[in-house]
């Protein structure tokens, strides 16, 4: 008889990183399990002590299917606009 195996759920997290000049940056919706979402918070903060960087910080947060239709709204638009522009 096989062992029982916990599987883990995934969810779409939204990750923004902000530097301590106040630049952010919005990752792309990632699926995450919760246990990995604080594991790439705690990567991250190790990452910018070991940089030397200063008030750099991470949001990581579970996203609702409604934030995720309007990401890939914004997502949409800004793909239009760019065609937009090449034209």
């Amino acid at each position: 008889m096989a062992p029982k195996t916990k599987q883990q759920l995934l969810h779409p997290y939204m990750v923004k990183i902000e530097t301590p000049t106040s630049k952010a940056t919005t990752l792309p919706v990632a699926l995450l399990t919760p246990k990995q979402a604080e594991e790439v918070q705690a990567e991250f903060k190790r990452l910018a002590h070991d940089a030397g960087v200063k008030g750099a910080r991470i949001n990581v947060q579970r996203i609702t299917a409604d934030d995720y239709e309007k990401v890939i709204h914004e997502a949409k638009a800004c793909l239009r606009n760019a065609l937009a522009r090449a034209a």
